[in-house]
């Protein structure tokens, strides 16, 4: 069995003169990422290694959220503005040693992903993290492999 964590990034900030690439996170996502990615630990959700879309706001999500876990983090540009097929190129790429990977990404990409893999339709909030079972030993079986909802949450729910 595999893990797949999808963490859509926290609250952002669009000062002036900043292009979307680099719009950082609000006082509020900063909050919001060090609340989750602790609530996350505490609660053992196992993650062993992340990757980020390369954008600020989501890498720096990533960054607050390996203070709690202090494990490898990758960049990978197929996860800035994604579609479907792009998480599951990403997806295909994985090593077979990481059993349980975060992704950290941005919307609408994230929740159409989400929908698609999951019978639970929803729409990720900031910040939101929904953690999925995988019935594969390799990721390259993700496709036709069986996968379950195990968790969604939302930092103002949690």
């Amino acid at each position: 069995m595999k893990k797949l964590i999808l963490v859509r990034h926290a609250k952002s900030d669009w000062p002036e003169e900043t292009d979307d690439f680099n719009r950082p996170l609000a006082d509020k996502g900063l909050e919001e990422a060090m609340h989750m990615s602790k609530f996350m630990k505490d609660n053992n959700v196992a993650i062993d290694y992340f990757v980020s879309s390369p954008a600020v706001r989501a890498l720096n999500t990533c960054r607050i959220f390996n203070q709690s876990y202090n494990i490898d983090i990758t960049t990978n540009e197929k996860l800035y503005n994604p579609l479907e097929s792009n998480f599951e190129s990403v997806i295909y790429n994985l090593d077979d040693s990481h059993e349980s990977v975060a992704f950290f990404s941005h919307n609408n990409g994230i929740s159409n992903f989400a929908n698609s893999i999951s019978q639970d339709i929803f729409h990720f909030p900031t910040c939101g993290v929904a953690g999925f079972e995988i019935d594969c030993n390799s990721w390259s079986e993700f496709d036709g492999a069986r996968k379950k909802l195990l968790f969604f949450y939302e930092p103002g729910k949690i």
